[in-house]
């Protein structure tokens, strides 16, 4: 049965989880066994918790205790549940809290890549995508149209960030996913060099006049595909671009030049699905 505790002390250590550490704080790489991330919502705390995520503590308003957050309190176990009135958890977290709950959970164990990609015939790879909302909307479109796994290199936001986790509605706890390297230096090379040797073959999405279109037949027909996205505003390294097997564009009208990292995912996602 959870344990249910009214707050009348915003200062209480117990809540520097949800209001005094950063995100590189919670993400705790020098003791990876106490590692957390924050999910917000019931729904995504239920997808967390359906796969295996382990809760720590929970905070949320008074009015969700016996209503959205009752099955989700019960699933948890005798975890604290931290409580208050909507103001008072705003003036602790800075921000309005969606569907008004929060939970602390442990940070699950990441497989190496050739672990998770093991079977699987197309993966995302985003290439140092650092804003929350680009990196839930494409998991959400990734999860959506099929995709086997999410690649990450090193300089990409977290998946679990709080923002993230919530645009994705919950999908970073759906799709298979882990990061391809440890640091910056690792990528592109030897992380390219990794796909390959996986058997993917490797299609950059850029702007670049020798690209083929995204509908070319080629594409499709690949047995394995890696679709690899850039980020915000400059797109994939022309490194990176340099060392895939296919540069490949989604073509505009309009006068239109790009779309959206996380729009242009979606279409890519659908387009090079296998089987099409």
């Amino acid at each position: 049965m959870a344990h249910i505790v009214e707050i009348t002390d915003l200062g209480i250590p117990e809540l520097d989880v949800y209001a005094r550490l950063t995100q590189a704080q919670l993400r705790s790489r020098r003791d990876p066994s106490r590692a957390l991330f924050i999910a917000e919502s019931p729904k995504v705390i239920a997808h967390a918790l359906d796969a295996g995520c382990r809760p720590v503590s929970m905070l949320m308003e008074r009015r969700h205790i016996e209503g959205d957050a009752r099955e989700l309190i019960a699933r948890c176990g005798g975890i604290p549940v931290y409580t208050a009135g909507r103001e008072m958890l705003a003036g602790l977290t800075g921000y309005e809290l969606t569907r008004g709950v929060l939970c602390a959970m442990r940070r699950p164990v990441l497989p190496q890549a050739e672990a998770l990609c093991a079977g699987t015939r197309r993966v995302a790879v985003l290439e140092g995508i650092v804003d929350p909302t680009n990196v839930g909307a494409i998991f959400r479109s990734a999860a959506a149209m099929g995709l086997d796994a999410v690649l990450l290199t090193p300089t990409c936001c977290d998946p679990l960030h709080r923002r993230a986790a919530r645009v994705s509605m919950g999908t970073v706890f759906q799709i298979p996913w882990t990061y391809l390297g440890e640091d910056h230096t690792q990528w592109p090379h030897p992380g390219l060099e990794r796909l390959k040797a996986m058997g993917f073959a490797t299609a950059a999405l850029a702007l670049d006049d020798d690209s083929v279109p995204i509908d070319d037949p080629a594409l499709a027909a690949r047995e394995r595909l890696a679709v690899l996205l850039g980020t915000e505003g400059d797109g994939l390294s022309p490194r990176t671009v340099a060392g895939c097997d296919y540069t490949v564009r989604i073509p505009m009208a309009r006068g239109v030049d790009s779309l959206n990292v996380a729009a242009a995912s979606a279409v890519a996602f659908w387009q090079l699905r296998p089987d099409r």
